[in-house]
């Protein structure tokens, strides 16, 4: 076992965590490890990008700005839907997440940002967006 390299798949345990301390997200709250291969870009830029190098049992912290996370918020991805679009017999409040369909037919998280009468304000950014995240990672198995 060497070090980590793109294009190896690879098995990391990770806690991230707001500049706040709260933890968003963590493998411990996933049955298994993560798993991903490097440089495939299916996670995002900067964890991505730190475990190259690393090897098994090297355990590691980041500070990762947005731009190397999920990004700015985009005030472009806020939309004002009709009511109507909405199940009728649902209590829709700020904070709510729906699955919508876009024209493509894939379903994307939107999640509501203001109720009103006759419209809803929906922002299709990542929650995480605008966002700095602190994460500690933890290589432990690298599959060339």
């Amino acid at each position: 076992m060497g070090k980590v390299q793109e294009g190896d798949t690879i098995t990391v345990e990770y806690t991230g965590r707001l500049e706040d301390g709260t933890v968003f997200d963590s493998s411990d709250k996933h049955e298994e490890p993560l798993e991903f291969t490097v440089g495939e870009g299916k996670i995002i830029q900067g964890f991505d990008k730190a475990v190259i190098g690393m090897e098994v049992g090297e355990e590691k912290e980041i500070t990762l700005p947005p731009e190397d996370a999920y990004g700015q918020h985009n005030p472009e991805l806020v939309r004002d839907l009709p009511r109507n679009v909405f199940p009728e017999d649902q209590e829709l409040q700020p904070g709510m997440v729906f699955m919508m369909a876009l024209q493509d037919g894939r379903q994307v998280p939107v999640r509501i940002a203001k109720v009103a009468e006759e419209q809803v304000t929906v922002d299709l950014n990542s929650p995480l967006a605008g966002k700095t995240l602190n994460f500690t990672i933890k290589v432990v198995g690298i599959a060339s």
